[in-house]
């Protein structure tokens, strides 16, 4: 638990993780503050950066984008130039929704959402073919979005 965020706090993040649009006064008759207090803990939270961003989730499918692929990459030599390098690419690239680096068989880990398979052929050119320090990728095609979320188990921390 961060040091200087109590159950208050955590409460908070609770309740705007699930939806970010909840105001003030709702939030603080939850948890047994004024508005003008929950809006300084935002702020607070929000500076301290324990709040990145505050976003729209999409359904990519109700978009045209139904394709979900998890490409396992594997990179040429392993030198922090050559990792800066992909890192910087993959994060230009739209069509990549989350990437990790790991440890392991491979180097990074790939969320990619297409329209199509022409669409994700397009993507591997561009992000793996024409990139001479990727040795290897692995893809595999999601059958079914079981779940999807950005929430953390706030409660088990307190």
């Amino acid at each position: 638990m961060h040091p200087d965020l109590d159950r208050l706090d955590h409460a908070i993040l609770s309740i705007l993780q699930t939806d970010a649009r909840t105001i003030a006064e709702t939030i603080g008759a939850k948890v047994g503050l004024s508005a003008a207090a929950v809006q300084r803990r935002i702020k607070r939270l929000r500076e301290a950066g324990v709040i990145e961003r505050e976003v729209a989730v999409l359904d990519p499918a109700a978009l045209g984008m139904p394709m979900t692929f998890i490409v396992m990459v594997e990179m040429e030599r392993e030198r922090l130039e050559v990792l800066d390098a992909f890192r910087k690419q993959v994060q230009a690239e739209e069509h990549v929704q989350q990437c990790y680096y790991v440890t392991g068989s491979a180097d990074f880990v790939l969320v990619v959402t297409c329209r199509d398979m022409s669409e994700f052929e397009a993507f591997t050119h561009r992000m793996f073919f024409n990139n001479g320090e990727v040795r290897h990728f692995t893809t595999s095609v999601a059958m079914e979005r079981v779940k999807v979320g950005l929430t953390l188990p706030l409660e088990q921390q307190r």
